[in-house]
């Protein structure tokens, strides 16, 4: 008896996600210029990691900072930085 493998789901890439917001933000801009573009986005994307980590994990700072593979003095700067509450 053969058992067949359940096909599994994979979630598009991130970059994907990334690729179209950042091309229909620079179409709003209606020819002009962007600037601090790069700072906006690492800083809008690691602050919505921060936030969607935090919640997965109920908080629990220690297992944040695991899965983020950073210290948790690190993560405690981060979450300050951007008043991201860790309750």
């Amino acid at each position: 008896m053969t058992q067949k493998r359940k096909a599994v789901r994979r979630p598009p890439p991130l970059s994907s996600s990334i690729e179209s917001a950042l091309l229909s933000y620079l179409e709003t801009l209606d020819g002009h210029k962007p600037c601090d573009l790069h700072k906006m986005v690492v800083g809008e994307a690691e602050q919505t990691l921060f936030k969607v980590v935090m919640k997965h994990v109920q908080g629990n700072q220690s297992r944040a900072a695991e899965m983020l593979s950073m210290n948790r003095g690190t993560l405690r700067k981060k979450l300050k930085a951007y008043g991201i509450k860790s309750d």
